[in-house]
């Protein structure tokens, strides 16, 4: 058993398969036992759930604190917080999704945990070839410093717009290349049907599985911000990593009740835009100061004041609203 202690990327291999044991363990348990029949999860359940997600990923934050010392689990516990923040913007695009194909409700989880096995495997990729540019490169650290500044920049001056799914052109690479049903096959990705054309049986791909490929492709865009950002955060690929999936399992569970609310929280792409921009500006800083990196502790503090005024206050402005819709 002496290959368990064979250092990956910082770390002996044996706490790589711990995290992805943990996390198949969760995967089975909720495709297995939670949603074994189709259903409709409701605000209430998802509420729960989510409140479990958040307890097992800050309960892993507590181990890295107690195994690798406070400065890895400030950093965790950062990139955690940073990355669920960043993630909430994927919730608008995997609502829009989701109402622009019609996706009945009890169909929606089948696609989203799907979908997270693909961003396990999509965030590996692009965290690996980010850790080694790191390594080679220490000022590619700059790069992605400078990129999270400017795109923080370009949300405060010009907010983005609504996302249009039918002008994605991977949606009209995907109808063009893919032979798609009229409508939805249960909870089924792909069908064995007659093609009119040839008479034979074929392949085709039912809406369901073009939702999943647009939110797939929607995580890839996001992975562009959220990726630098823990990175300036903390260059240790194994924190980076686990952070990061811990983020991304709880949203799964959490989509069904902010999707509820949306509109709520409106104004919040202004806190992560400053965010962004706090995360990336400290990078400089602590150039500047020739310091290491940033305290963990500021950073964590900072992060969690920027998030609170920002939900405070789309809260505040959005009330008038809810509150003529409620009458």
């Amino acid at each position: 058993m002496d290959f368990l202690l064979t250092a990956f990327l910082g770390k002996p291999l044996w706490m790589w398969a711990a995290f992805l044991l943990v996390v198949a363990a969760l995967l089975a348990f909720d495709l297995g036992v939670l949603h074994r029949k189709k259903q409709e999860i409701g605000v209430r359940e998802s509420l729960k759930l989510s409140a479990f997600y958040i307890a097992v990923g800050l309960a892993y934050g507590g181990w890295i604190w107690w195994s690798l010392g406070s400065g890895a689990g400030l950093d965790y516990l950062t990139g955690f917080v940073v990355e669920k923040s960043l993630a909430l913007d994927n919730v608008f695009v995997i609502a829009t999704i989701f109402g622009y194909f019609a996706v009945p409700r009890q169909y929606q989880h089948r696609v989203l945990f799907w979908g997270i096995l693909g961003v396990i495997v999509l965030r590996a990729v692009m965290i690996g070839v980010g850790a080694a540019l790191v390594t080679r490169f220490e000022w590619v650290l700059y790069l992605f410093a400078a990129f999270l500044v400017f795109t923080g920049i370009k949300m405060l001056v010009r907010p983005p717009g609504d996302y249009s799914v039918g002008d994605q052109p991977v949606l009209a690479f995907a109808r063009r290349k893919l032979r798609v049903t009229e409508g939805f096959e249960g909870g089924r990705f792909l069908v064995r049907r007659v093609s009119p054309e040839t008479g034979r049986v074929a392949l085709q791909a039912t809406p369901l599985f073009l939702a999943l490929v647009l939110i797939e492709f929607a995580d890839v865009v996001f992975a562009v911000d959220s990726v630098p950002a823990i990175f300036a955060i903390t260059t240790d690929p194994f924190i980076v990593y686990t952070s990061n999936i811990f983020a991304v399992l709880g949203l799964r569970a959490l989509y069904f009740a902010v999707a509820a609310m949306i509109h709520r929280f409106h104004y919040l792409k202004y806190a992560l835009a400053v965010l962004l921009v706090f995360i990336g500006s400290k990078v400089f800083v602590a150039g500047a100061l020739d310091i290491e990196k940033f305290p963990p502790l500021v950073s964590l503090g900072a992060t969690f004041a920027i998030l609170g005024a920002g939900i405070a206050y789309s809260l505040h402005r959005t009330r008038r609203d809810a509150r003529l819709a409620a009458g």
